[in-house]
């Protein structure tokens, strides 16, 4: 029987944990198509599943990961064929589904992406869910009609997956960034993927009154919390604040002020459970008018044998841009 590595997830009488094991297709879950697997990446959400740090598995033992690009090994569904280039995010997989941190990935037929000419699997993964969130952002401020050249768009959580990767998309597309970073240090980082301006946390006067003087055209947070309730009083009349975050907090402290005196629009971001017909859309746009400049900036390579030093980095708070895992290497 074929085996291959993967980094499996399991719950020792609530002591979570992974480790990397040698497994085979028929012990993964169940699914129309298999992918040989080239890449997959780290994200936040990995992290906590992977530690225990937070209640994200719906089973034990379950592969982790819930990024994947490769090309298609076998399909039982007329739409793929083997050596087709493809790619998995979001859905149940690396939570309900054996994921991504395997050299092999089942998956249904209905969560696979093809990959679009423009992006090799690599770079999918650089961007992966953090950076189709980022994407998927940047399109529902336009949507709404945030337009390059009405001012500022703000980005916070600016050095992680998704904040590096929203300034890269809206910086590609001629939009002025200011970039909002709890790590001064990582000032340069930060104007080499496309910022304007870069402001430290520690330095914002957040104020306490229930609309603050007028900043933002638009705004990719990523933090929640105390930022998100800033962010909301000090948008611009018409402006947008795209949430996909929670990493300063759940709790939103405003009032209904910005949004009946100024307009500003509150977009909720969910990239698990996009619709497919958006999902392609969004990373068709990575692979040509929104992908980064600085994509390989942003992307630091890794084996499947670095992930617990990713994660651990990841909730420390330490890590900068994206891990891509390299799947064909030990």
């Amino acid at each position: 029987m074929h085996t291959f590595r993967a980094f499996r997830i399991f719950n020792d009488e609530g002591r979570i944990h992974g480790t990397i094991v040698e497994t085979s297709l028929d012990e993964l879950s169940p699914g129309d198509v298999v992918i040989r697997a080239e890449y997959s990446s780290v994200n936040y959400k990995d992290a906590l599943a992977a530690t225990g740090s937070g209640k994200i598995l719906k089973r034990f033992p379950l592969i982790g990961g819930i990024d994947v690009a490769g090309r298609i090994d076998s399909s039982a569904d007329p739409r793929f064929r083997a050596g087709d280039a493809v790619l998995v995010t979001g859905y149940d997989l690396g939570v309900g589904q054996d994921g991504g941190y395997s050299q092999y990935v089942r998956v249904p037929a209905d969560w696979v992406v093809p990959l679009p000419e423009g992006l090799t699997p690599f770079e999918a993964m650089a961007c992966g869910t953090a950076g189709f969130t980022a994407a998927l952002s940047v399109v529902r401020l336009e949507q709404i009609g945030v337009r390059p050249g009405h001012g500022a768009i703000v980005v916070t959580g600016a050095t992680g997956g998704v904040g590096s990767v929203a300034i890269g998309c809206l910086s590609r597309l001629g939009y002025e960034v200011t970039a909002i970073t709890g790590k001064e240090s990582e000032r340069e980082y930060l104007q080499t993927l496309g910022a304007t301006n870069v402001i430290a946390r520690s330095s914002l006067q957040m104020g306490t009154r229930p609309l603050e003087k007028a900043q933002w055209a638009g705004a990719v947070d990523s933090v929640g919390g105390d930022v998100l309730g800033w962010l909301t009083r000090t948008t611009n009349y018409w402006g947008a604040i795209a949430v996909c975050g929670l990493a300063g907090g759940t709790e939103l402290q405003t009032t209904v002020m910005p949004f009946i005196l100024r307009g500003v629009n509150l977009l909720g971001i969910d990239s698990v459970m996009c619709r497919m017909d958006v999902r392609r859309a969004v990373w068709q746009r990575l692979a040509t008018d929104m992908k980064p400049k600085a994509l390989s900036t942003i992307a630091r390579e890794i084996t499947v044998d670095g992930l617990p030093d990713a994660f651990t980095t990841l909730l420390n708070g330490a890590a900068r841009g994206r891990y891509v895992v390299n799947l064909n290497q030990a």
